[in-house]
């Protein structure tokens, strides 16, 4: 049996998904590390120094504030 993927990519399974929902630690773990490099690129910046050369840096605060969300979405919290 194949597992379900979507543009390449293998979908969560449901089982992991209902319990996160449960609240189970390591299914919601699971599922941070499936949306990390989404979160990461959506924290992604560039910032330029005094020279106006351009850099690429991950806003931490951001991702942590993204994960935090993701998780209150997971568990009903907000």
């Amino acid at each position: 049996m194949m597992n379900p993927s979507y543009k390449g990519r293998t979908l969560l399974p449901m089982p992991v998904i209902e319990a996160a929902r449960a609240g189970d630690a390591e299914a919601v773990e699971q599922v941070l590390r499936y949306y990390e490099g989404y979160i990461n690129k959506l924290c992604t910046r560039t910032l330029y120094d005094e020279y106006g050369n351009p850099y690429v840096c991950l806003d931490e605060w951001m991702k942590h504030h993204l994960e935090n969300k993701l998780i209150q979405a997971i568990v009903g919290l907000g």
